[in-house]
């Protein structure tokens, strides 16, 4: 990889730090302050650690163990100046983010740390949260990638314009960007994601001549499958140019008749009737405030009887309303707009809308394993040089961040990923 070469790809994400706040100079003025102000935090983190160890290699050289009074993994910190803890008191996990990418703290694997404090997040409360003004400030700036219809569209742009050779560096050959389904697992990743999709297609009573639309298409893998099991009339929507170039190629290689298509198109915009309905971890893009719009598209466009398969992640009930009041490092620096379901609210909406919740399966042991073999692809893809131009190594560490950050989230339980089927009962 060349490093002298500007960072001009992710620098959308990237630049998140000039208007996420985490403290800044008063991080800095704050961190000069007596040592035993900063013991009294680790007293609360340590009271908070029910399961699982932290220990912590402190400024003085001291090491100071938190936890260890229950089963779970053991994370090692070095904290190289107290500012770590400032931006984490401040600004929550965006804050402990930008203390790791200026060097404030250092571990020989973060996912153990990310795994410990999702595992324990119920008991450490407020720990990992923005507070006063920054969490105010953060939720402002976050409310500004709100997902009407230009703003999905921008939000979009900012995650998969980072462009195609980049994600077919590391994905599996279909290029799923969701999690595989581990039937066995000594199976591969591509194996994995094509249970995945034979999972939602077995949900759906799929025959030849149905009407599928897929909101959400990505690179057409489920379609390829779709059309060449069923002999589907397949619909697949995106508001990404670049998945739907690589999305049309797949389908028009399958179907030769010609009758399957796929759209740059809001899943707002949408006109049916369809036989069934497939969306797989689409709905984490539309925010907590379109769900119900959401939801109306299906219920709208699904024929009476048909049904929708949903592959979608949640995060713990418990957790939704402290996650929901602010912006966590996620919303800040990889998906502007997105926000995790809380699964009791969704369910209650597509109640509303005549939509049954049937036949549910959660499976987050398997986006952990997905997230690792991803960042074990990214990480080669780097190491051989073959990063496109543009990225930067903050760019490289960012992204490696990301997904150590989110597999310790689903080794922890505090999210997870499910398959449902939502079946239209009336209306």
């Amino acid at each position: 990889m060349n490093t002298h070469v500007s960072s001009k790809r992710g620098k959308a994400l990237l630049r998140a730090d000039r208007v996420f706040r985490t403290g800044g100079w008063l991080a800095r003025l704050l961190g000069l302050a007596p040592a035993a102000l900063f013991h009294r935090m680790l007293d609360r983190i340590d009271a908070g650690l029910g399961h699982g160890t932290l220990e912590g290699h402190l400024p003085d050289g001291s090491v100071r163990i938190l936890g260890g009074r229950g089963r779970g993994p053991t994370a090692i910190v070095h904290l190289n100046g107290w500012t770590a803890l400032v931006r984490l008191a401040l600004s929550g996990s965006v804050g402990w983010y930008r203390a790791w990418d200026k060097g404030e703290w250092t571990s020989p694997d973060p996912v153990p740390l990310f795994d410990l404090f999702m595992r324990n997040a119920e008991a450490l409360g407020s720990a990992g949260r923005a507070h006063g003004p920054w969490r105010l400030i953060n939720r402002l700036v976050h409310g500004l990638h709100r997902n009407n219809r230009s703003g999905a569209r921008r939000n979009i742009h900012a995650h998969y314009g980072l462009g195609n050779d980049f994600y077919g560096l590391w994905l599996d050959t279909g290029m799923n960007y969701s999690s595989a389904l581990f039937v066995d697992p000594a199976q591969t990743l591509e194996e994995a994601q094509a249970e995945k999709i034979d999972a939602i297609l077995d949900r759906l009573d799929l025959r030849s001549g149905s009407r599928l639309l897929e909101i959400g298409c990505g690179w057409g893998a489920l379609a390829e499958r779709a059309v060449e099991r069923h002999d589907v009339l397949y619909t697949g929507i995106t508001l990404s140019t670049e998945q739907a170039v690589i999305a049309e190629a797949r389908v028009q290689a399958v179907d030769l008749s010609g009758r399957s298509r796929i759209e740059i198109c809001d899943y707002r915009d949408v006109k049916g009737p369809y036989d069934a309905i497939a969306s797989v971890e689409m709905v984490e893009a539309v925010g907590q405030a379109y769900w119900p719009a959401y939801l109306d598209a299906i219920a709208g466009l699904l024929r009476p009887g048909g049904k929708a398969a949903i592959q979608y992640i949640s995060i713990n009930d418990a957790l939704f309303e402290r996650y929901a009041a602010s912006s966590d490092f996620i919303q800040a620096y990889i998906f502007p707009g997105g926000c995790l379901i809380s699964e009791s609210r969704f369910r209650a909406l597509a109640d509303e809308r005549g939509l049954a919740w049937r036949d549910q399966h959660r499976f987050g042991g398997d986006y952990a394993h997905t997230l690792l073999q991803w960042r074990e692809r990214f990480d080669a893809a780097v190491a051989r040089g073959d990063l496109p131009a543009g990225f930067d190594d903050r760019f490289v560490r960012l992204w490696r961040y990301y997904l150590q950050y989110c597999e310790g989230g689903f080794r922890g339980g505090g999210i997870d990923v499910a398959q449902v089927t939502l079946e239209k009962t009336h209306r």
